[in-house]
């Protein structure tokens, strides 16, 4: 089960009470006080894993608490301290305060781990109380309080680059031919119903990582389909992939303008990231309907059809490719960075895709 946002209480330990005792000893006369004091209340922290993908692991409502410290005792012992308590979530984990909205961590890097709520102090043992007036204390303090706080767990997935399109236009394929993730394909929509996130490798020692969000459909802004549900998983995606399907009854302007227009509306920032796209299931449409639907699309899209590449795209078929990646050499962000024909059924223009995905990553690296 794929869960993308929870509701939790958390409480830190109480701290543990501070004893009252006096030392009563053969051949002593008029022992004093020596009561410990109490431990301290366990701290709650958040880590940051790798390991874990979802937030599954959390129930409805849950009630997350740390150790509380245990009591002092006699002898001047202190009593021992609450164990803290390791609440472990996905990277791109954010904590809200579930009243006000605001985002109090922001969990990203794998090994990350912060204390959130800090746990109560023990309360002091009645040897502290004595004094030249008051040789024999009865009063040690109680432990103090732990902290609460009721939060909102809110799963956004990190990606380099974000597959967008409407359902069924061969996101998963794609995915899983250029990647290590293995989604589930199948010939009807919605087949994706949770995002994947997937590691492209270029070459030994470089990559980049893609997401495979669920279809998106007219309306998914306002929640329809699937709608915002998994649209907010590529807010933290720089580059998206718009995937505009060759072979659909959607008209191809149509697609791409639904697309642009859902994306826009749900976040402006995310409207004006970078972006490529790619014509898919090329193989599906007769050899002659190919070359003037892409020509018509690029023409379309205001650029003009490439006669060369460095990442060796199909010059049998029409595509369109900036120059260069970096704004500084030209590049224009309001325009695609590469519009080409692909298929990942016979691996049509999928190595010149990867490579030409990875430079437009590399670039927003540096």
């Amino acid at each position: 089960m794929f869960t993308d946002s929870v509701e939790l209480k958390v409480s830190s330990g109480k701290g543990g009470q501070g004893c009252v005792a006096f030392r009563r000893e053969k051949f002593v006369l008029n022992g004093g006080p020596n009561g410990g004091d109490g431990g301290k209340g366990g701290d709650i922290w958040f880590k940051c894993d790798n390991n874990t993908h979802t937030l599954s692991h959390f129930q409805k409502k849950m009630h997350i608490k740390a150790d509380g410290g245990r009591p002092g005792e006699g002898s001047r012992m202190s009593g021992k301290s609450g164990q803290k308590k390791v609440i472990i979530v996905p990277p791109g984990t954010q904590i809200v305060d579930a009243e006000s909205g605001e985002i109090l961590l922001d969990m990203l890097v794998d090994g990350q781990e912060i204390k959130f709520l800090e746990g109560g102090k023990g309360g002091l043992g009645n040897i502290h109380f004595k004094s030249s007036t008051n040789q024999r204390p009865t009063y040690a303090q109680p432990g103090e309080k732990g902290e609460t706080r009721e939060i909102k767990l809110d799963l956004k997935l990190i990606a380099d680059v974000g597959l967008v399109g409407f359902p069924n236009v061969g996101k998963s394929t794609l995915i899983s031919t250029v990647s290590n993730a293995r989604p589930e394909i199948a010939n009807y929509e919605f087949t994706t119903l949770t995002p994947k996130l997937g590691q492209v490798d270029i070459g030994d020692f470089e990559s980049f990582v893609m997401a495979d969000i669920p279809g998106i459909i007219g309306g998914a802004h306002e929640g329809k389909g699937l709608g915002i549900e998994f649209l907010r998983h590529i807010e933290r995606t720089k580059i998206l992939l718009y995937m505009i399907d060759l072979a659909s009854y959607r008209d191809l302007k149509e697609q791409i303008d639904t697309l642009k227009d859902e994306i826009s509306s749900f976040s402006k920032t995310l409207g004006e990231n970078k972006f490529a796209i790619a014509l898919t299931r090329q193989d599906v449409v007769p050899p002659e309907d190919v070359d003037s639907l892409v020509n018509g699309f690029i023409e379309l899209m205001g650029v003009e059809a490439s006669k060369e590449s460095e990442f060796d795209f199909d010059d049998s078929l029409p595509y369109f490719i900036q120059k260069s990646a970096d704004k500084t050499l030209g590049y224009d962000s309001s325009k695609p960075y590469f519009i080409a024909p692909i298929s990942s059924a016979t691996s049509k223009n999928i190595s010149a895709l990867k490579h030409a995905l990875f430079n437009l990553v590399q670039v927003d690296r540096d």
